[in-house]
Order: structure tokens, then sequence, then C-alpha cells
């Protein structure tokens, strides 16, 4: 008979335990183990079950421990399970996209789910089934939210909600029905009982949204959708008031003659940076000022866990939902014109040619001599407007110099790969009421490239320094896409014709981007190879940012509307005064992790925001006829991108009457199997915009004449 399993007891021990020092001990026993042996193990006795617990739990939300029916807890991992985040479809089947870095999505059959819903955290049993490898929730660990939006059915005397995103496939029976409510409205509701709780989910109306009929009015549902707070807690918007206080120079650098400016979009309100540049014989002497929010935002803070809570600034065309509250984000923080404020400065020495030398780092004051915009310096530096030179004679020298130098860095960072990617950005241009007037391409300015290098160069002198010193902090990867995503690009490139080199290197798709750029293939391009990338995320070191061909790289210039930069400038302050590291890697870790997915949530919310505003604008146009290009193609239609207003919509392969479609996913496109007509992505074709429903999210189109190839 096999003894056993032991692992060695450690004495009694009074300091802080920690989720590593649990970890180890789970995969040192190599089986599950009880609370009594973790604390015996540990050294602790009754009095720190507490901390073993809540560390437990904490491991728990993440996902990397799991506890049995027995009360044995044991390493996720190590019993054929994987902790991630539910992604249903419309089928009603799903992926688990797991929380480990590194493992792939896994799919799981609607009969598997075991009431879990979209968004929620599950834990997954992974088994083989048929070939290939599936998962069977096996536990709830975290509902995403217990608001949904939806609209209203009656049904036999019943009032239901039925969620506005197909994702959602339950119907929640209201418990409590207002009288008010009528059949069809949007509404939001509170879940009472989840799926699997009682014979039918439940849920009451909190708020009746009505019609989605202006922007305001879209604005409120994703707000309300995505659980997005514009307002703050009273606690936190009192403490915003308390940390203004009287500046002193005392620690600081005074950089107030430096002559810095800020130069920012015609709109904004909140200025984190500020630049000033001094030109010598050997180069360029750059200082990029960035606001100390730090100063005034404590770490554990109630100001502090809203900010971390809400992760970034939100921006919408009428609105912004501010990471921190106005007394701040608008006032003390804000480096606003010939104002004193308290910033850290990157001073980053070049040589002649636009290579950094080194950096140095100093907490300062600063006073801005000028609030510039993008637009006024694009017309003195580029356009040579005399009007507007002569508006800006204080500081014109300084930003011919700075023009001067940016270049000089754009052509450095071009020759180690950076990738550029071109695409139109659209702009919702409203009118006094708040109506939408048009929706425009926003103008890319060599002033906004200005300010981007820059802001890239100071990101990354933190970056590198960090790296030197083995400093843990929030850095910003970007990974190099998967290769079957680029034998995807590079099979769209050969079909449109494109000659291309090695497509494995940041050079290679650069030269690429380069050679379709003022061609009729240059958005979509564009698009696809945008598309194939990984998406950037926050981790606690260092691992390169392959779309910028950096070898270090973070986000440390924008703290009053991104926190992981808030957490850097932390970080930076706290290693120049030589104290102890504010943060462990273990923390860095949990809230890389939680930055990351909170960013993916506010982009989701802000794409789905311009989707349902570009759908209301095309209300007005439904039964127009209009030119775009084909930018996806599926097995049941195909996406146009128009070219005159910035929407995509959708043509049903059912709307083709002429002829039976074949899907040919390798091709790009979709034939005809009798004409051989195709529709391939980057085809023009005239389309008739045929439905507009900002309800369900759908625009589509027809083919107006007969454009295919």
């Amino acid at each position: 008979m096999r003894k056993k399993e032991t692992v060695k007891r450690r004495r009694r021990d009074t300091g802080p335990i920690t989720d590593t020092q649990v970890l180890r001990v789970l995969s040192s026993a190599r089986r599950p183990v009880g609370i009594d042996e973790l604390e015996e193990i540990l050294g602790r006795d009754r009095s720190g079950r507490r901390d073993i617990m809540r560390l437990l739990h904490s491991l728990m939300a993440k996902g990397r421990v799991t506890e049995l029916k027995n009360k044995r807890f044991g390493l996720t991992r190590e019993m054929d399970l994987l902790s991630g985040t539910l992604w249903c479809t419309r089928g009603g089947n799903a992926f688990v996209i797991p929380d480990t870095e590194g493992d792939k999505d896994v799919f799981v059959s609607s009969r598997n789910l075991n009431h879990a819903v979209h968004g929620d955290r599950v834990t997954i049993r992974l088994d083989h089934y048929r070939g290939r490898l599936e998962g069977k929730v096996i536990r709830i660990i975290e509902r995403k939210s217990n608001v949904i939006i939806g609209f209203t059915k009656l049904s036999d005397n019943r009032l239901y909600v039925i969620p506005e995103d197909y994702r959602y496939q339950t119907e929640y029976l209201v418990s409590q029905p207002r009288r008010q409510v009528h059949d069809g409205e949007l509404v939001v509701a509170r879940v009472t009982a989840f799926p699997g709780e009682k014979i039918e989910p439940e849920c009451t109306i909190t708020k009746v949204l009505g019609d989605l009929t202006s922007v305001a009015a879209i604005g409120r549902f994703v707000e309300y959708k995505h659980s997005l707070s514009r307002r703050f807690p009273k606690h936190a918007e009192d403490e915003a008031r308390l940390a203004v206080a009287a500046l002193t120079q005392r620690g600081r650098a005074d950089q107030r003659d430096l002559g810095f400016v800020t130069i920012d979009g015609k709109n904004a309100r909140d200025f984190d940076d500020a630049v000033a540049i001094e030109r010598g014989a050997a180069g360029f002497t750059l200082h990029v000022a960035i606001a100390d929010v730090s100063h005034y935002v404590r770490p554990g803070s109630l100001l502090d866990q809203e900010g971390s809570k809400r992760g970034m600034s939100i921006y919408f065309p009428d609105r912004v939902l501010p990471m921190l509250p106005k007394t701040l984000s608008n006032g003390i923080c804000s480096l606003n014109p010939l104002e004193d404020r308290y910033t850290v400065t990157v001073t980053i020495e070049f040589d002649r040619n636009g290579r950094a030398l080194g950096a140095s780092f100093r907490p300062s004051l600063i006073r801005s001599t000028m609030r510039l915009t993008y637009e006024a310096v694009e017309k003195a530096v580029v356009e040579n407007d005399r009007k507007t030179r002569r508006k800006l004679e204080p500081c014109l020298a300084a930003l011919t110099d700075m023009a001067e130098l940016a270049g000089l860095i754009t052509s450095t960072r071009e020759k180690r790969g950076s990738i550029d990617f071109d695409l139109p950005e659209p702009e919702v241009v409203l009118d006094i009421k708040g109506g939408i007037r048009q929706i425009v391409r926003s103008p890319r300015l060599y002033s906004h490239r200005i300010i981007e290098e820059f802001m890239i160069s100071a990101n990354e002198a933190v970056a590198r320094y960090f790296n030197a010193k083995n400093i843990p902090a929030l850095f910003r990867v970007h990974e190099p896409p998967e290769r079957d995503k680029l034998r995807d690009f590079e099979r769209l490139l050969q079909g449109l014709g494109i000659g291309h080199g090695k497509t494995g290197t940041p050079r290679g798709l650069q030269d690429v981007l380069s050679s379709v750029k003022d061609t009729n293939y240059e958005f979509i391009v564009n698009r696809v190879l945008l598309r194939s990338m990984k998406q950037a995320r926050y981790f606690p070191r260092n691992k390169g940012h392959y779309g910028l061909a950096s070898d270090s790289y973070l986000h440390f210039t924008s703290p009053i509307r991104r926190y992981p930069d808030l957490v850097c400038h932390r970080i930076l302050k706290g290693a120049l005064a030589g104290r102890p590291p504010v943060y462990n890697e273990d923390e860095l870790a949990a809230m890389a992790g939680r930055l990351s997915e909170r960013e993916r949530l506010v982009m989701e919310a802000e794409r789905e925001l311009e989707d349902r505003i570009r759908i209301l604008y095309m209300k007005d146009r439904v039964g127009e006829v209009l030119e775009g290009v084909i930018s996806h193609v599926t097995s049941f239609g195909f996406f146009v991108e128009l070219s005159e207003v910035f929407v995509e919509g959708l043509v049903l392969i059912s709307s083709l009457g002429d002829d039976y479609y074949r899907f040919e996913e390798e091709r790009f496109r979709i034939m005809g199997r009798r004409t051989r007509k195709s529709y391939r992505v980057g085809d023009t074709v005239t389309i008739r915009v045929v439905m507009a429903d900002v309800s369900s999210n759908r625009l589509h189109f027809e083919v107006a004449t007969d454009a295919g190839t």
C-alpha cells in the first residue's frame, strides 16, 4: 500500500501570507489539500485561517484554485479543469476564453452550459468529444452582471423581458410588473433569479428606457447595458475636493520657465501632457511633463478604488464618463494654461538623427504658457498660415523644432519596423440640439503625429528604465500575430494581386501597407491586417510591443484618464525616491488582468455606441443608393463599408436572388454556382439601404446593380 504523500511542515510563522505561498503548497502537495493541512504546512494556528481563506477565495475568483465537494482545495489546471470567461454565440453554443496566458479558447456545447450565461466567469471540465477538445461548465465563479437590457413581451398575461443582446438566450419573467410598462418597450431590469435557481429565471424592471431615437438615448442605453458610471459616489467627490491644496516647489524641479505648451483637440477639457523643447548643437532635448495625478490620488483611498474600478475615461460624442471627478480631471490635475501644476517630467536627449540617447525623470512644477489645438499647430507649422503664425509667435520657433524632431523620430521608428495603420476614424458631428448633423472622416494631421511620437518616446523611456532595473510594472505588451492569421492575410494579398515579401516581421507588414498607400486597396488591407493582430494588453513584466517594434513599452502619459498610467507614476516616483515597491508582482498581475478585461469591455461599449449611432444616422437614408467596398465575407453574406459615410452594413446572401451562392473561405468570397458571379473582399459594390433598425443593431443593404465579377 502506497504511503500518502506528505508536504514538509513549517515552523509557526506570523508574517503575512501571500497567494504565491498558497499556490506553492498546493503544487508541492500534488493533490487537493484541506484547510487544516494548509494551516499546518504554512505554520499557522487557527487565528490565521481567515487570511488563508481570503487568499483561497481570491485564487478561486481568479480561476487558479478550485474547491472540491470534500472541502479540499486543488490547482485548477492539475484537475483537467480550466477557468475563464464564457462567450456565447448566436447559435446557443459558447467558447471559454481562458484566464491563463497562452491557453486557447475551448468550445462549450449548449447542452453543457449548466445555466451559465454570456459573460459569466466559469470553471469547465475538459474532455474530448468526437475527437475534439470540449468543455463542460461545472461551476459559475462569478456572474457578469445582474442587470439586463431587453424588450418586454406579454405572453399568457405574464410579462417577460427578452435581452436585446442575442448572446443572452434566456427570457426572464417579470416578478413584479409595473402597470405603466407596455409590450415591446426597452427596459432595464435587475435579475432576481438566474437560470437554474427557480423554475423560470426572474427579474424586476428598474427603468423604462423608451425608444433609441437620439444620441443621448443611445448613450444612456449603452451606459446601463455595460454598467458604466457617469456619477461618482459622494465619498469619492468629497475626497477629490479635499485633495486640492496649495502648490509648493518643495521636492520638485522648478520648470516653469521652460516654455511648456499643451497641444490637444479643440474640444478637450482634461490636459494630461505638456511639451517643451531645447535645440543644441548635438541635437534636441525634449521635455514631456505629465500631470502628477498620483500626488492627489493615494493608493487604497476611496478615490483610488473608484478610479481603479472605472479603469479609464470613456468618451461619447455628447459626453464624457471620466475616470476621476472633474475637480481633479478638469481642475487641479489638468495642465491648464498659465496655472502652476504638479507634474512628472520625462526628459529625453536626441541626437540630430532623432535617436534617443538617454532619459531622466523628476517630479516637477510647470506652467503651461499656451493651450494649443492640433488644427492651429497644423496651420502654423505645416500650412504656414500667416494669421495663425502671428497668433502663435511666442512659441512658433519651438513648434518648428518639435515638428522637425517628430519627423526624425518617425523615420527612426519606421526603420526598425513599426507598423503604422492608416485607417479613417469616424467623427460624429452633432448639431446644437444634440442631433446628428453628419458623420465625417476625422482628419489625421501632422500635428497629431508630433504629440503621438513624443508620447511614445516618453512611454518607452519609462519602460526601459523599469526594465533595466528589473522593476515589475504594468507594461503594455503586444505579441506577434498567430501564424494562421498571417497565412490568411497572405492569401488575401495574393487574391488581390498584391505582391509581398516577409510578413512574419513588423517591417515586412509595414512594407505591405506602404505598397498599397493611396490605392483602392489601402483601406481593406489596413482593416484586415488590423483584425489579424492580437490585442495589446497589460502585463507585470516586459515582453515588448510588436506593433511598435519596441523592445519596451508601457502607458505613462495619460494618468488623468487611464488607471495603468497612474500605477506606473506611483512605481516611478517610488523608485526615484528609493522607497520600497508600491505593488508586488502578484498584485500587478491581478491588476493587469482586470484592467485588460476592463479595456475590452470599454472598447465593446464604444463600438456598440458608434454602431448604433451610425444606424440612427442611416434611418433617414433607407432607400438611397450608395457605393462601398466589401470589407468582410461570411457564410451568410458580406459586409460593405460605405465610402461616403463611415458606416458598415450587411448584404444577406439570401437577398441575392439571381443564383445560389456558396462561401469560399479560402478565397475571401462568395461564388454563384450557375453564373460564377463572385463578391470578394476589396470589391467595389453599389448597394441600396433596405433596413436601419437601431433597437436590434442591424443595418442591411441589398445589391443595387450588377456589381459582381
